[in-house]
């Protein structure tokens, strides 16, 4: 399975026998300064309805999107969904947030979405054993680096990819990724877009892997 930091909170996840899926895709410009996605998938997945989640009509070939609550299974990828916010307020801020779990050659993925509190016991449970885990640590918007620690620590991935973070072709009122890394240990700092994950390979001990977008 390989990988791929599209940019802010999208990921480009390619199986095996080359199923695609893209989480979250965006649009460019109102601060967000990447450029426009150029790819193709067969999934499409959005956890809310902001700009800079929800552009799955640029991605090609016609794909799936999956943007309601629900289980699916679509080009023999199950996923499901677990409900969430985006605020600490139940919504009432800005909106809902859904969270899409999904399993990609015997590994299991949650990509978080703009997640915006700490998940309670019930939607730990509710995300079953997760692998690989896509969470926000910018702040503002999301859960900042304090809180994305707590939450990756209740959810207990082995690999860990943050993201909605501020950085050069990011313009919004967030932090950068530095915040998040502090004090911790195994981060890996790839110079690359993409990197490939096998099952039998996942680390013992909790990993970060931090990617460079090309876009």
């Amino acid at each position: 399975m390989k990988i791929k930091w599209l940019g802010h909170a999208s990921f480009l996840t390619t199986s095996k026998d080359n199923v695609k899926i893209i989480n979250d895709p965006y649009t460019t410009g109102n601060g967000l300064n990447y450029k426009p996605i150029n790819e193709s998938a067969d999934i499409v997945t959005t956890s809310h309805n902001h700009g800079d989640h929800n552009n799955a009509g640029i991605i090609k070939e016609n794909p799936k999107i999956l943007k309601e609550p629900g289980v699916y299974v679509a080009k023999g990828i199950e996923l499901k969904t677990v409900s969430a916010f985006h605020d600490e307020a139940g919504g009432g801020q800005r909106g809902n947030n859904l969270i899409f779990c999904f399993k990609v050659d015997g590994i299991n993925l949650c990509h978080l979405g703009d997640l915006g509190h700490e998940l309670t016991q019930q939607q730990i449970s509710d995300l079953g054993v997760i692998d690989v885990l896509f969470i926000p640590v910018g702040g503002f918007f999301t859960i900042d680096a304090k809180q994305a620690t707590e939450v990756a620590q209740a959810i207990k991935p082995k690999v860990i990819f943050p993201m909605h973070y501020k950085n050069s072709k990011v313009d919004f009122p967030i932090k950068d990724v530095d915040r998040f890394l502090k004090g911790k240990k195994n981060i890996r700092s790839v110079n690359s877009s993409e990197i490939e994950i096998r099952k039998e390979n996942l680390p013992e001990e909790p990993e970060i892997v931090v990617l460079e977008s090309q876009y």
